[in-house]
């Protein structure tokens, strides 16, 4: 039987994102990240590393 699709190739994972000093939103996701770790909810890891990825944060809690 003939192949109809080439194979998947999948890159490095992208690493873990660092929350901003300062920005509470961060704090709070890295909290609940460690705690998602602790039992084991690697969706839950999953969910916040996505939320802190797109969290907009202000030039002050860059600074």
């Amino acid at each position: 039987m003939a192949r109809l699709c080439r194979p998947v190739q999948l890159g490095e994972p992208a690493p873990e994102p660092v929350p901003v000093v300062g920005c509470d939103v961060c704090g709070a996701l890295a909290e609940q990240r460690a705690r998602a770790y602790a039992v084991g909810d690697l969706s839950k890891v999953t969910d916040c590393n996505v939320e802190m990825r797109r969290h907009a944060h202000t030039q002050a809690a860059r600074a």
